[in-house]
């Protein structure tokens, strides 16, 4: 009886955390398509009744915000975001996962608690650091480093699970083969923690093109700001332009459902592999 209730109740129960979760995409995408008369019209349409892509050609020809610009500037710094949460977070994750030594148990807890702590509360100690440094104004290099803080706990996190549940018997035969230790980690190691380190490269883009605390608070140059930044261009004094808002909402979040589309199935395999080691 069990087995035949759990046949249906769980598809239903996926099904509904589905909607749930995808419901503010949908309402976003359908509010983009109206009309500003018909976003405020009482009772509330489901769906476009009078479809207006008038607020998309605005996004792509640039006559009210340059988001072709915004794009670069977010794929600047996700990118250099990316590369250094895991050039930094490899070798720490090995070390943490394939060593033992005094305190391993203390740096991973710090590194659980730097993930839990909110940008708002390390904002302040990073601009005091950056304006020292000389990274505030015209540069991408105090956003990408502070984005880079926000990848590199998780990336650690992610990357040990993987690391600590590979077989000795690995190293072990690599060494008895004349491999040294940063030849085995390359040759042998890395390759099969790959899937990994694919979610942990995705998860550091996202993290970063997502950003917009650190994006207004370190780059002064406003052309230079992230996308995310360019949605103060519809937030008027007395007015908002919804449907304008929403349509720039729905361009800008394009380039991160391509990248879950292409790399979904090393995004799944990598999560997986990581929760049954871990």
């Amino acid at each position: 009886m069990k087995k035949r209730y759990s046949a249906w109740l769980l598809p239903i129960l996926g099904i509904a955390v589905m909607i749930v979760f995808l419901f503010p995409l949908y309402w976003m995408i359908v509010t983009s398509l109206k009309p500003e008369g018909e976003i405020f019209q009482t009772p509330v349409t489901w769906y476009p009744h009078t479809i207006d892509i008038k607020s998309y050609t605005e996004q792509l020809s640039g006559s009210s915000y340059n988001i072709w610009n915004g794009f670069k500037n977010s794929a600047i710094i996700a990118l250099g975001s990316l590369v250094i949460a895991t050039v930094l977070a490899i070798p720490a994750s090995y070390g943490l996962g394939r060593y033992k030594f005094p305190g391993s148990h203390i740096f991973l807890l710090l590194f659980l608690v730097t993930q839990m702590l909110p940008a708002s509360l390390i904002l302040t100690p990073l601009f005091i650091l950056f304006k020292h440094l000389g990274l505030i104004g015209p540069t991408y290099w105090s956003t990408i480093l502070a984005n880079a803080t926000m990848g590199i706990p998780f990336s650690v996190v992610t990357l040990r699970t993987y690391f600590a549940g590979l077989p000795k018997e690995l190293e072990e035969s690599a060494k008895i083969d004349g491999c040294g230790t940063i030849r085995t980690f390359f040759r042998i190691m890395l390759p099969i923690a790959m899937p990994g380190v694919v979610v942990v490269m995705v998860f550091s883009f996202l993290f970063a093109w997502g950003d917009l605390i650190y994006g207004m608070t370190f780059i002064s140059k406003e052309s230079m700001r992230p996308i995310t930044a360019g949605i103060y261009t519809f937030l008027g004094f007395q007015s908002t332009s919804w449907n304008n808002t929403m349509a720039f909402g729905t361009v800008s979040i394009i380039p991160v459902v391509l990248i879950f589309i292409f790399v979904q199935k090393y995004i799944v395999s990598g999560l997986t592999n990581g929760a049954v080691k871990g």
